[in-house]
């Protein structure tokens, strides 16, 4: 294995999907009190969410709620319903570079703007026989992290 080019930083986002954003809303934003921070719907990922922030600056990480647009439809965010995790990498086109030439499988799109308006692009949760190498069942979502995320987190990851 070659030296890595790129470091996980952090927590960027954890999604949680369910057929019903207002139940999860009741729970995650009325019983729990996380603040709603914004929306988000994509027809191309068959989404509609409801974007949670907890903490401020670069230690702010989304709890995004995920409902689809069309429940028969593909990607189906509500299955299972802890949908992704998101981690801040601290470049993105490295980390995919790498990861590819060590087996990585990732999901159809590519590198693209997320919902929060971040570069992302995610790593499909099985691996296949030219990419060997998934997510073991869990779809992570690789986030760009902007430089004040980078310099606030980097702190202690040298090396």
């Amino acid at each position: 294995m070659t030296t890595r080019s790129f470091k996980i930083l952090g927590i960027q986002q954890v999604a949680i999907g369910g057929p019903s954003r207002e139940r999860l809303r009741a729970l995650w934003v009325d019983l729990l009190g996380v603040p709603k921070s914004g929306e988000f719907q994509s027809e191309r990922e068959n989404v509609v969410e409801d974007i949670l922030t907890l903490g401020q600056g670069p230690w702010r990480c989304e709890i995004d709620l995920m409902q689809p647009l069309d429940e028969n439809k593909k990607p189906a965010v509500h299955e299972p319903p802890l949908n992704h995790i998101g981690l801040w990498v601290d470049d993105l086109a490295a980390a995919v570079a790498w990861l590819t030439a060590q087996g990585v499988r990732f999901a159809p799109g590519g590198i693209r703007k997320g919902a929060a308006g971040h570069e992302v692009i995610f790593i499909h949760p099985k691996g296949n026989e030219q990419f060997p190498v998934g997510g073991e069942g869990v779809l992570i979502e690789l986030v760009q992290a902007p430089p004040e995320v980078r310099q606030a987190l980097c702190v202690g990851l040298a090396g």
